[in-house]
This record gives structure tokens, C-alpha cells and sequence, in this order.
């Protein structure tokens, strides 16, 4: 993490201020250190360049440790099936096990291999509307960003595909984060071998108890996360608190009528953030002022499963095939 974080930064849990012992520093980034509230004892460390300020009393999924912990697994048993999946001529996989491919070889830190195996995945698990829709999103997104120079703090990066994206177009400072600490650590090299690492800032943390200051933060993206929140309004309320300038959010919804990705929607517990109206509705009852900067609609279908792997899938949503409404919301 970059040391101008440290003027932004309170404890999560009590936000206490933060007393800071730094052991490690590769010009003005931070790689190892601690920080420390002496109002409620907490202390959260900065471990290979990335500062971890979790608290130990919200639950949390970690669907990304989860999915490569069962995927390692899994292949430890069979090798000769991860033998099929690196050794297949890319082409002959199916979109599926390009993914799981793209992601044996980014553990690996064979990134400029897993980005291809990557591209190749994609092109084949989503429709044409989806990948057109998404990419409109995202030069949209670019292009409202562009006129400022202060920092972009990205909400729940994942892969950092967003972050990525802005890291390559704006002259401005961006801040990665995620409540897996993994998924940061890999990141953070991948980009490093990309040589962004000196435009990018890592922060693990839970979005429902933020290590921010009131108002400290000037401009926050978040690229598809909305709909995996199933509690929204504490969230909402809490971004609201540190977000002083712009909430710039890439989402989907669904069509209210969708019976057939409804009930899984209902049964995952995403009513709240799966549908435009009641989604707007969360943001407003936190204090946004929100709007629909631009949308797309478009075709989606349910991501193929894979050939190698037996039941493994990619995305539980959509279920059916359905259009999306691709949108960017510009809350202030």
C-alpha cells in the first residue's frame, strides 16, 4: 500500500486513529508494518505490500479461497486431469476449462499464459451482447472518471479487471480492494509484472466496516459487486459515510418478470440488488442521490459447465437465458 493511504486510514473497528510502526519500504510503498488503535486495541497488519484491516467479528465467504482451495484439490487427486487442462491445445478446451486453465496458471504466476487462456475463456462462455454491454459499461465508466486526479478506491477489485482497466487509463492513483487478502496478493503481482504495480494500492477489508475516514474518499468504483450483497442497506450506509465526491457502480439487473432466474435470486437472497428499482431504492434509503448514468440491454445465457471438470461451473446467475440490463450508476 502507497504511504498516502495513511492520512485516510482509521480503524475499522472503532475508527480509533491509527498509530503506525512501517518495517519495510520500497519508495513510497509500504510492504511490511503494523498499525495500531490504542482506543480499542485492535492492530491490523501490512503484509507483502498489502494492508489487511479486517475484524475478526464479521462473517465472511471467501468464495475466491474457497473455489481454488477445492480446484487444488481436486487436482492433487487427478492429476491426469491437470495434466489435460495445461497440456490440451487451448483451442480444443472447452470455454470452462480455459477459465480453470487461466487460473492454475495465474497461481502460478505464468501471467501473460493465464491472461490468454483468459481472453479465450471468455469469448466463449458469454454471448456477443454481454461482452459488447460489459465493454460499453466500462469505457462509459473511463470516460466519467477521466477529468479528475484524485484517488479511485475500487470496492471488492476480485481479479481487478476494473482495476486494471483504470489503472491503464487514468492519471490517477487506484486503490484495489477486496476482503481476500489471496486474491490481493495475487493481484498485486500480476499487475506488478504488467509494471502497474507503482499506479496501485492494496487494501483488504470488509465494505460493511471500511478502514476510511469520514468523507475521505473522493471518487469509489465497484465492477459487478452489487449483486452479490445480500444485506445492502448497512453496507450502503457505511460507503455513504466515507465516500465524499462519487460512487460509480457497474452492475446488471434482471428483469422483475424473470421467473426462472427469480427463484434462484430469491433463494441466494439478491432480491435486493438483482432487480434496477429496488436496487435504487437501497441506495436512496442510505442517503445516495442516485441516478442511471447510462444503460445497454442485451441477451445473456448461462455460462457452459465444464468437460474436464465434472459439475464445476462458472456462474450461478443466469440460470435460464434472459436480457440484462447493463447499467452504471452515478451516486453522490
Amino acid at each position: 500500500m502507497h504511504d498516502y493511504l495513511m492520512e485516510l486510514l482509521v480503524c475499522p473497528a472503532c475508527h480509533g486513529e491509527l498509530v503506525w510502526a512501517v518495517t519495510e519500504r520500497q519508495g513510497n510503498d509500504i510492504v511490511s508494518g503494523r498499525a495500531e488503535c490504542p482506543d480499542c486495541s485492535a492492530d491490523y497488519p501490512v503484509q507483502e505490500g498489502i494492508g489487511v484491516f479486517l475484524t475478526p467479528d464479521l462473517p465472511r465467504q471467501d468464495l475466491w479461497e474457497e473455489v481454488e482451495s477445492r480446484l487444488s484439490a481436486y487436482l492433487r487427486e487427478h492429476p491426469d486431469i491437470e495434466r489435460k487442462l495445461l497440456e490440451t491445445p487451448l483451442e480444443e478446451l472447452a470455454p470452462a476449462d480455459r477459465f480453470f486453465r487461466a487460473m492454475i496458471l495465474d497461481e502460478r504466476g505464468e501471467f501473460a499464459e493465464a491472461r490468454a487462456a483468459a481472453d479465450a475463456a471468455t469469448a466463449g462462455l458469454y454471448t456477443r451482447e454481454y461482452l459488447e454491454c460489459s465493454e460499453r459499461q466500462i469505457e462509459f465508466a473511463l470516460q466519467l472518471l477521466s477529468a479528475d486526479t484524485a484517488p479511485v478506491v475500487d470496492l471488492a477489485s476480485g481479479m481487478g479487471h476494473l482495476v486494471e482497466r483504470l489503472a491503464r487509463r487514468l492519471n490517477r492513483p487506484i486503490v484495489a480492494t477486496d476482503f481476500s487478502p489471496r486474491v490481493l496478493r495475487r493481484d498485486r503481482r500480476r499487475f506488478s509484472s504488467f509494471g502497474l504495480g507503482d499506479r496501485i494500492s492494496f487494501l483488504a477489508f470488509d465494505a460493511r466496516r471500511t478502514p476510511f475516514r469520514r468523507g475521505a474518499v473522493h471518487t469509489m468504483t465497484t465492477y459487478q459487486g452489487l449483486l452479490n450483497i445480500r444485506e445492502p442497506g448497512d453496507l450502503l450506509r457505511e460507503l455513504r459515510r466515507v465516500v465524499s465526491g462519487v460512487l460509480v457502480a457497474l452492475t446488471f439487473f434482471f428483469p422483475e418478470d424473470d421467473a426462472a432466474n427469480g427463484a434462484l435470486i430469491e433463494e441466494f437472497g439478491l432480491a435486493q440488488m438483482a432487480y434496477r428499482e429496488p436496487a435504487l431504492a437501497q441506495f436512496r434509503q442510505a442517503g445516495w442521490s442516485v441516478q442511471v448514468a447510462a444503460s445497454w440491454k442485451g441477451v445473456a445465457r448461462p455460462t457452459p459447465p465444464s468437460v474436464l471438470l465434472e459439475g464445476a461451473g462458472i456462474d450461478a446467475l443466469p440460470a435460464a437465458e434472459t436480457t440484462l440490463e447493463w447499467c452504471v450508476l452515478e451516486a453522490h
